[in-house]
């Protein structure tokens, strides 16, 4: 039996220390004074009401999930059917539609009328067919970004800017702009992975009755005396086959292995001795930041009801602006009120602050050429000198890949997921 420290109490660190603690003691040291990480489900109040509303993690689906999906059947916690639709606002010109049917599509009804729009539908079609003949028959050039392959196969601008860049956007976190820089591989990849390459026979996507949160507490059961919040870390050293953790405020404890399951730059951080390939490879693969606001402020979402959607995207003259997406949390979790509850990104400029409910900060991770070529090259210092790290940006950055990176680490201890 070893003695292992895990840094992080996200779903990639929850899990590896579920996993490791089937034969080995495990201890989570946790900065903050929470568990969970994007798992950060708020009890809400309104007019004597209360709702668990989702602010972090949210949604998940029955087809790229097989690890998260497993870990909730090990741990028994159930699933609740939900919709996955996306809508885009444009603020200047006030176009908008919703995908999810052909009701909410033409919600604007002049969109009808509209030629521009009929060629952004056929655009989309066209974009599908061509996505998937690259991936069946893995035609990928090499190098070759998202906005490159818009160029070279003559998308024009109206459909990349309302349709595939917002979706992008919103999916990964991250700016119009920086979706062009995408490499096309990993696009295609995930986008067919997740059925968005159709128009039907798409997956179908839960969230967890009562909240995200609601799966925390039986996850953590084997190890939950083991738990230390404010850990207040100052360092890493690995010397002697043995791992030292320095502390703030209390004195160093030495551990078998370490397990660092926090973000790429936050784990560079910690360590005291990282060596050359480790900086080269987590530094490679950066971070940003976005902002995150609960609020009932319904101006965020389409004028149109019958536009609303799942997520809601408002597209501005500011390209290079973080993604401005906003959830419709009654939508997604099934919420009955005469509230419209809504989780926004990088807008709370556009919020009413009277309808502001609560305010976070989450990081996400950025992906492109570089760091997906740094993913590749993970075996170079995952498990060597007694360090494992863990992750969701060493996939796709979702909470599945959380978990499967723990599952990958775990392995390697003999700790195996029931699947």
């Amino acid at each position: 039996m070893k003695n292992i420290a895990i840094i992080g109490s996200g779903v990639s660190g929850l899990t590896a220390a579920y996993l490791l603690s089937k034969k080995h003691h495990v201890t989570v040291f946790e900065k903050n004074d929470r568990i969970g990480g994007h798992t950060a489900t708020v009890d809400v109040e309104k007019d004597g009401e209360k709702f668990a509303i989702d602010t972090g993690f949210i949604v998940f689906n029955d087809k790229t999930y097989p690890n998260y999906l497993a870990l909730l059947d090990e741990i028994g916690i159930g699933k609740q059917a939900t919709e996955m639709s996306f809508s885009v606002h444009n603020c200047q010109t006030g176009m908008e539609y919703n995908g999810h049917n052909l009701n909410t599509l033409f919600a604007q009804r002049r969109n009808l009328f509209r030629p521009k729009f009929w060629l952004l539908v056929k655009e989309i079609l066209r974009f599908n067919k061509l996505c998937k003949n690259v991936f069946e028959n893995q035609s990928y050039q090499s190098g070759l970004t998202l906005g490159q392959f818009l160029s070279e196969n003559n998308f024009n601008d109206y459909f990349a800017e309302h349709y595939i860049l917002p979706m992008g956007a919103a999916i990964w976190s991250s700016s119009l702009a920086q979706m062009e820089y995408f490499e096309f591989r990993f696009f295609v990849q995930f986008f067919h992975n997740h059925g968005l390459l159709n128009i039907a026979d798409r997956p179908q996507w839960y969230v967890i009755p009562k909240g995200s949160r609601s799966y925390l507490k039986p996850l953590c059961e084997p190890f939950k005396s083991n738990i230390k919040l404010n850990a207040g870390i100052s360092g890493i050293s690995r010397m002697n086959n043995k791992v030292q953790i320095d502390f703030s405020h209390t004195e160093s404890e030495v551990f078998d292995e370490v397990v660092i399951a926090c973000h790429s730059d936050e784990a560079l951080a910690l360590l005291n001795d990282a060596t050359a390939e480790e900086k080269m490879i987590l530094s490679a693969m950066p971070y940003s930041e976005n902002s995150v606001v609960l609020h009932t402020d319904k101006k965020l979402l389409p004028q149109r009801e019958k536009a609303w959607a799942s997520w809601n995207y408002q597209l501005s003259r500011d390209r290079s602006k973080a993604a401005s997406v906003t959830y419709n949390m009654n939508i997604l979790q099934g919420i009955k009120s005469h509230h419209t509850f809504c989780v926004s990104l990088n807008q709370k400029e556009n919020i009413d602050p009277n309808s502001i409910l609560r305010e976070f900060t989450y990081h996400h991770p950025i992906f492109s050429a570089k760091s997906i070529a740094a993913q590749k090259q993970r075996n170079k210092i995952c498990g060597i000198n007694q360090t494992h790290f863990a992750g969701a940006y060493w996939h796709n950055g979702f909470h599945e890949d959380g978990v499967r990176s723990a599952v990958e680490v775990a392995k390697r201890f003999d700790c195996l997921l029931a699947s």
